[in-house]
């Protein structure tokens, strides 16, 4: 409540604090309070549960996502496919607590820019985007894992040094049969082997069930330095989603993520100039996790009765989304793109001739 007034105050981005939605006076979080919590994998029993304040969720039965939202809100649709077919329910309070987050830095007023211009950049989408008078933007906190880890690795391979040899070749010249040498490219291979260690901090293992791992590339990663400690007060006004994929399962993918690029670096140490039948060992320790809270936006808006989605990074504002096709925009530039394509097929055929 507003120490002002008593009335509900929301997390203000822009005025990076709590804003009271009556009187308008704001309230600072301090950042600086406590410190980014880890833990050790095996210490998942003993950390925290719940998001620290009564909220409720819906069941997203499209996508599958969880959102959780004030107790006072509701949820008419997904947030993040904007599908009607959402399920309330009570919020899981055994979910691990976040440990940290990032706080929505951009606001209401940012996105709406920003999804402006992303509209103005498109190519063969309906004029009438631009002229859009309403859309409905959310503002999420999507749940990720990160970890920690040392990895030892061991790596034997073939390693391969490029050297030339000179090839008599039968060639025919003008209907005749000729000799001509070429250079030839060999592989000289010898046996190689080493060791390597490596320590990863902060590696994001996506946990939300709204955004798929592809989209959540698309949206571009975050930079894990602006977290802060976990604080019920960033939540106000806005949704926190559950995470989907559990502590365990989001290790197994840290630790297949973390092995590729493991046996990538072991690859760059082979000497030579190549290659082949690498194999690579790795032994994971020092694992330390967290549960942390990343912040987007989540914009629908409507084009002939049809909802669409839009999402807006919520630490660097870049947008990803949907938008219909212009069929007559497509069909005017058609003609036009199929003679280029002839003009260039016949430029270069004339050419070989």
């Amino acid at each position: 409540p507003c120490g002002e007034c008593g009335a509900r105050t929301t997390w203000d981005p822009d005025a990076d604090a709590l804003s009271c939605e009556f009187c308008g006076s704001t309230t600072p979080v301090p950042r600086a309070a406590g410190e980014i919590v880890e833990h050790a994998l095996e210490e998942a029993g003993s950390a925290a549960r719940g998001l620290g304040l009564e909220t409720r969720t819906a069941d997203c039965e499209t996508c599958g996502a969880r959102v959780a939202f004030g107790d006072t809100a509701t949820a008419a649709a997904c947030v993040f496919c904007s599908s009607s077919s959402v399920l309330a329910r009570a919020s899981n309070r055994n979910a691990l607590r976040p440990e940290s987050l990032i706080p929505l830095d951009i606001g209401r007023a940012e996105v709406e820019r920003s999804f402006r211009r992303w509209v103005a950049g498109l190519w063969f989408r309906p004029s009438a985007l631009k002229r859009l008078k309403r859309f409905d933007a959310v503002g999420v906190y999507v749940p990720y894992w990160t970890f920690d880890a040392r990895v030892r690795s061991a790596w034997s391979a073939d390693s391969g040094t490029y050297y030339w040899t000179t090839e008599v070749v039968p060639v025919f010249v003008r209907g005749k049969l000729r000799l001509r040498t070429r250079r030839v490219r060999k592989v000289r291979w010898r046996p190689a082997h080493g060791r390597r260690e490596d320590a990863y901090d902060d590696h994001l293992v996506n946990a939300s069930s709204g955004i798929p791992d592809e989209l959540a590339r698309k949206l571009g990663g975050f930079d894990t330095a602006a977290l802060v400690p976990y604080r019920p007060e960033y939540l106000a006004g806005f949704h926190a989603e559950e995470y989907r994929l559990d502590l365990e399962q989001g290790w197994e993918q840290a630790q297949q993520a973390l092995a590729a690029q493991q046996r990538a670096r072991c690859a760059g140490d082979v000497p030579g100039d190549t290659y082949r039948d690498l194999r690579a060992d790795h032994g994971f320790d020092r694992v330390h996790w967290k549960h942390v809270l990343l912040p987007i936006w989540s914009l629908t808006y409507r084009h002939r009765d049809k909802a669409y989605t839009v999402l807006v990074h919520g630490q660097t504002g870049r947008v990803h989304g949907r938008a219909p096709w212009s069929w007559v925009k497509l069909l005017l530039v058609l003609p036009l793109a199929v003679a280029l394509v002839l003009a260039v097929a016949a430029a270069i055929l004339s050419t070989s001739l």
